[in-house]
């Protein structure tokens, strides 16, 4: 998994980012509920009395930073791979990595922001819009892409939306049924009506 900064989150204690990091790929694989600060302790190798140091406000503001840290890795990967790319190359490479992830875990990981959109309870609003946030970021990277290439803004806001929709659904499914193919025919099926949509860009 590589290292990133993450814009408004700090991680300088290399105890806190084994937290922040652990509580991702716990998320990715049993969902927010279902992960508990002892998860993240005994995944992290963090001391066990440093989690309430580092996260005074509880289970709540961990998974905050952890959707923050997973959603800026998968935006910075996005926007160093479509600075030139076409808008099906962009949504290829959305596909891809969702792909990728995926059989690198054995078909056992999923999105670490949709493991905790699902869990997200009455009262947790500050969670809620940071799971909103994440979304937003990637479909304002595609939409951007999009309208270099000629959708209307309010175009390239459906159609980024449609995407982070239809990727996140197909690996969904991918995941149940533990084979890329439903991400795989999302992909063809987004490139071909963004050839449509877009007249071939």
């Amino acid at each position: 998994m590589m290292v990133v900064i993450v814009k408004g989150v700090r991680v300088p204690d290399s105890s806190r980012e084994r937290m922040v990091r652990a509580a991702v790929e716990l998320f990715q694989k049993r969902g927010y509920a279902a992960t508990s600060f002892n998860d993240v302790i005994e995944h992290s190798g963090a001391p066990r009395g440093s989690i309430y140091h580092h996260f005074p406000r509880g289970k709540e503001q961990l998974a905050q930073e952890a959707v923050r840290w997973y959603a800026e890795r998968v935006a910075r990967r996005l926007e160093s791979a479509v600075a030139a790319a076409s808008a099906t190359e962009a949504v290829e490479l959305f596909v891809t990595g969702a792909r990728d992830g995926l059989v690198a875990s054995g078909f056992m990981a999923g999105c670490a922001v949709a493991g905790v959109a699902l869990d997200v309870g009455p009262g947790e609003d500050a969670l809620r819009s940071s799971v909103a946030e994440a979304f937003e970021r990637w479909r304002q990277i595609l939409a951007e892409v999009f309208r270099r290439r000629g959708a209307t803004p309010a175009q390239a806001r459906r159609l980024s939306r449609f995407v982070v929709a239809a990727v996140e659904g197909a690996l969904i499914l991918s995941r149940a049924d533990r084979t890329v193919q439903p991400l795989d025919d999302v992909g063809v099926e987004l490139r071909a009506h963004l050839r449509v949509a877009l007249g071939g860009q």
